[in-house]
């Protein structure tokens, strides 16, 4: 196919290369705007449009704006500039129109029809990202459901061979088209993938139950996509994952133990980051990350410090997990990173950064891939998490030194002084795992928090 990545046979065989984009392409982008925005705006619509296409694989050659009250029915942006695009293609020698926004069927058509480029839209992009990234066999599926849900309203004949109405035993009925048989395919293949999907959920609900059993305060980490979510986790649990400068370079959510202050510990996941005006197709792909975000018992929410737009990515990250996380529930508590500190150089950045600590707290300043900050950062998570943990003493009968491996399994056991035969053991574990100790007929001496 002449680049990286997934790709399933399905999707390829009813677009072809109308489907997504590649290495060798070259890209021309095209934003409409409303009358009134302003400059920095126009920069930051353009520039993540622009970065999600490079992280598709594909060479932006030129970024074009046309203000409108609202886009044209028919193709999107108006005639004459549909004209100005397809000369500037010939120029620039470019492949393929990116849209800022989701087309219409009509309207790509009309476009690919009136150019005689291949249009692409901003959902089309991020549906393609996610198929390079999906890691996992149930990441493959959501994304393929997510790319069939969004291609069936969008089938349409290429050509004599798409159209040719037919029969044939067990095939197709008396005069049913190639594109009938076509959308009859795509529906079976999308039942099919969400039974495989519901199967998947049952298995995740259990592992779910394991880790809720062990009574361990749970953190999630979320974020607008690439503000280092990924180099944070890796620094709080040591855990041996990817870590890339480009958008959605983490699609399936993961979960390892970190280590904190005060002998308290906490099951961190990572998560797949947000953007804004996700397809809502792609929403079941994300089922494992918000399903990780809605049990977590507090949030990290993590935040480009250095960028011009960090405070938009944190309006969105607040939009998505009121809208497709919690509704009218209650958030947990959070904690707010700001990240990529060592990025913040220039005056305009440092005085972003001073409102954003004005308007966000508690938060920590931290450079996750230098490290900066990051043992005060544990510290205020395991003083947040203080209300999980239970530092005990427990009374040791004599001729029990049996129970201090059992011990030491439920908990951080920082040492037990002997006196007559009997010991004292001091440790910290999950409030939840109190009841434990009583079920082995243990005395709790005394608790602290």
């Amino acid at each position: 196919m002449g680049r990286k990545g997934k790709y399933l046979p399905l999707i390829e065989d009813y677009l072809g290369r109308r489907a997504r984009l590649y290495e060798a392409e070259r890209a021309i982008l095209v934003g409409v705007l409303p009358p009134g925005r302003t400059s920095w705006e126009d920069e930051e619509l353009l520039e993540e449009l622009a970065a999600l296409v490079r992280t598709a694989g594909a060479q932006v050659l030129a970024k074009v704006v046309q203000r409108r009250a609202r886009p044209d029915p028919a193709t999107f942006v108006g005639r004459g500039k549909v004209e100005e695009l397809a000369a500037l293609a010939r120029d620039l020698s470019a492949d393929v129109l990116v849209m800022g926004d989701e087309l219409t069927p009509a309207q790509a058509r009309n476009l690919e029809e009136a150019t005689g480029l291949k249009v692409v839209d901003r959902s089309q992009v991020i549906l393609d990202i996610f198929a390079q990234r999906a890691g996992t066999k149930e990441a493959e599926l959501a994304v393929e459901l997510a790319q069939l849900e969004y291609l069936l309203p969008r089938l349409r004949g290429w050509g004599k061979a798409l159209t040719d109405p037919g029969g044939g035993i067990g095939t197709r009925g008396p005069g049913e088209t190639r594109l009938e048989q076509d959308r009859r395919k795509v529906k079976r293949r999308i039942q099919a993938i969400r039974r495989r999907l519901s199967d998947a959920d049952r298995v995740r609900e259990l592992r779910r139950k394991r880790r809720r059993g062990l009574g361990v305060p749970q953190v999630a980490i979320v974020g607008y996509t690439n503000s280092g979510k990924s180099t944070l986790f890796r620094a709080l649990t040591g855990a041996d994952v990817l870590v890339e400068d480009k958008l959605f370079a983490t699609l399936d959510a993961r979960v390892r133990r970190a280590v904190l202050p005060g002998g308290r510990w906490a099951l961190v996941a990572d998560t797949v980051g947000f953007i804004r005006r996700l397809p809502h197709q792609l929403i079941p792909a994300f089922r494992a990350t918000l399903e990780s975000v809605r049990e977590a018992d507090l949030l990290l929410v993590v935040l480009d410090a250095s960028s011009p737009f960090v405070l938009e990515h944190l309006a969105a990250v607040r939009e998505v997990l009121a809208e497709q996380v919690f509704g009218d529930a209650p958030f947990p508590p959070q904690l707010y990173v700001l990240n990529k500190v060592d990025q913040v150089r220039t005056p305009d950045q440092e005085a972003l950064l001073s409102r954003l600590r004005l308007e966000v707290a508690p938060s920590v300043a931290v450079s996750a891939l230098f490290g900066t900050n990051m043992d005060a950062l544990k510290e205020e998570l395991s003083v947040m998490l203080t209300g999980h943990f239970a530092r005990v003493h427990v009374r040791i009968p004599q001729g029990r030194g049996d129970l201090i491996p059992f011990l030491s399994r439920l908990g951080d056991l920082q040492g037990v002084e002997w006196v007559g035969g009997e010991g004292l053991a001091e440790l910290t574990l999950p409030r939840a795992r109190l009841g434990r100790l009583r079920k082995a007929r243990l005395e709790v001496v005394e608790e602290t928090p």
